[in-house]
């Protein structure tokens, strides 16, 4: 039978789609128009400061209560900053400096960028426990492994973050840290002896009175050893809603990732998450078009009629979208009268270079006097595929401000399959009578840079490791760097330290 028009209007007030471009297509003016809840942007749409206040303002032009979200972490994980690298750290730098009045004005210089910029929810801050230093796509995103730390971290960035009239959003439900699986690909679980430390941040994140929280496309067996936890009753509704009284916006991580998609499809899967106690659906980091935001509504519309979704529960979730963005619209007005800036970006950067620098670890395992650098220097930066999250042309490196404090430095940058025994020794050889500098990431998660390392190593014990990602291991060169981050503003404080510029 037909769906009526406004069943498939309630269905589009909880979804969050993505597009393609720098400005809404027609059918997302139209959609929004007939009551879409929002978009979700991605670094596709974004090229710069004046461009995303035009594009948001045109979307609220079409829906003036619209949310616009984004994920907006720092560190790794930036969308306004992907074509230069952030200005700020990530969380795992936070996390190790440990200063949480730094960590709350990190996020509130980063909230007056995004209020600036006509964002409305910023999926961070991450709240997962990274208790697995294997995981491959938490990581630098976490703001460590201990779960206090990340907690009290965690209330700090949510505050910060809200106190400029921005939606924070604790993600990823019930804790994605003890994991080993992408669910970009598959399904991880988590490991039951875990979970009590897992909650920690979010029990904190709601006291803290976090807006909206992601869920994670998880396996937590001992709440549902059935279904991930975007698809479970038992854990938003009963954990997330009953456990722990949360009562503001739930939004599920990308539906169209395979953990929930794969064995639903993404249309199942979407109603599926409204069912078990989700209030938004977001989509669009990998499906993007017309169709899939189109199907989406017409399944979630049709699990009504089947009798798979009760209505109830569909307009509960459209209430509480429609609360967070009330919130977000009055929230952001308060802001700009007390003063929170509007129109563009207006921090200087001085607090996330003064992040990066504090959270900067040095290990000197040379009684030579290695540092600093006086000469141009030879960087070979051995760069791993990164997982979905992070956009693959978001710069990094220590070479390129390395060459700007050290004229005449030579940047080679190699990934896998590059790192040949002839190719090292070419290096090698180029880089007789210069220093050498190596930046790693994430070595331990990848055998070829581990090989790679120790053949340049072999040859050059005297040269400088620096370790952009996570540091399993600081016994590696002369003197090892450790900069938990790869962020622009982590380069260049690494680059400072191998130079002595900042002391």
């Amino acid at each position: 039978m037909p769906l009526s028009g406004d069943l498939l209007r309630l269905a589009d007030a909880v979804l969050l789609p993505g597009f393609a471009g720098h400005t809404p297509p027609d059918w997302l003016r139209r959609r929004l128009g007939e009551g879409l809840a929002g978009v979700v942007l991605f670094s596709r749409n974004i090229a710069g400061p004046d461009q995303l206040a035009r594009l948001t303002a045109a979307l609220r032009a079409e829906n003036p209560s619209a949310l616009v979200g984004t994920d907006e972490e720092s560190g790794e994980v930036t969308r306004l900053e992907v074509a230069t690298g952030s200005s700020r750290p990530g969380a795992y730098a936070l996390g190790v400096v440990d200063d949480v009045a730094l960590t709350e004005a990190l996020a509130r210089d980063l909230g007056g960028d995004l209020a600036a910029a006509g964002i409305t929810i910023d999926f961070a801050p991450s709240a997962d426990v990274n208790s697995n230093p294997d995981n491959p796509v938490i990581g630098l995103r976490a703001f460590g492994a201990d779960p206090a730390l990340v907690s009290r971290h965690t209330r700090a960035f949510v505050r910060g973050l809200q106190s400029a009239g921005v939606a924070a959003c604790a993600k990823h439900f019930p804790g994605h840290g003890d994991t080993s699986v992408d669910s970009h690909h598959g399904v991880p679980v988590v490991a039951g002896d875990g979970i009590e430390d897992a909650l920690l941040p979010f029990r904190e994140a709601i006291k803290e009175g976090v807006r909206a929280v992601m869920t994670g496309h998880l396996l937590v067996s001992p709440y549902d050893a059935g279904l991930p936890a975007t698809l479970s009753p038992k854990v938003l509704t009963g954990l997330l809603r009953e456990e722990l009284g949360f009562e503001g916006m739930i939004v599920t991580d990308g539906i169209e990732m395979a953990a929930v998609s794969g064995a639903y499809g993404i249309g199942g899967a979407s109603a599926r998450a409204i069912a078990a106690g989700a209030d938004a659906i977001c989509v669009g980091g990998e499906r993007a078009d017309e169709a899939t935001a189109a199907g989406i509504r017409d399944a979630i519309a049709a699990a009504v009629t089947q009798g798979l979704l009760p209505e109830e529960r569909l307009a509960d979730a459209a209430r509480r979208v429609r609360e967070l963005a009330s919130w977000a619209a009055s929230s952001g007005s308060q802001a700009s009268r007390d003063g929170s800036p509007g129109g563009r970006p207006s921090h200087d950067g001085s607090v996330g270079l003064t992040a990066a620098r504090r959270a900067i670890r040095i290990t000197r395992r040379s009684t030579a006097p290695v540092l600093p650098l006086t000469s141009a220097a030879s960087v070979v930066e051995l760069a791993p595929e990164m997982n979905l999250a992070i956009d693959k042309h978001t710069p990094w490196g220590v070479g390129e401000p390395l060459a700007r404090l050290l004229p005449g430095t030579v940047v080679t940058r190699l990934a896998v399959g590059d790192s040949t025994g002839s190719e090292l020794e070419r290096l090698l050889a180029e880089s007789a009578g210069r220093p050498l500098v190596v930046a790693v990431r994430d070595v331990h998660r990848h055998a070829w840079q581990e090989q790679a390392l120790r053949h340049l190593l072999s040859a050059r014990p005297d040269a400088v490791v620096v370790e952009m990602g996570l540091p399993e291991r600081s016994d590696l060169g002369a003197v090892h760097i450790a900069t938990y981050g790869s962020a622009r503003v982590c380069g260049q404080a690494a680059a400072e330290v191998l130079t002595g510029a900042h002391r």
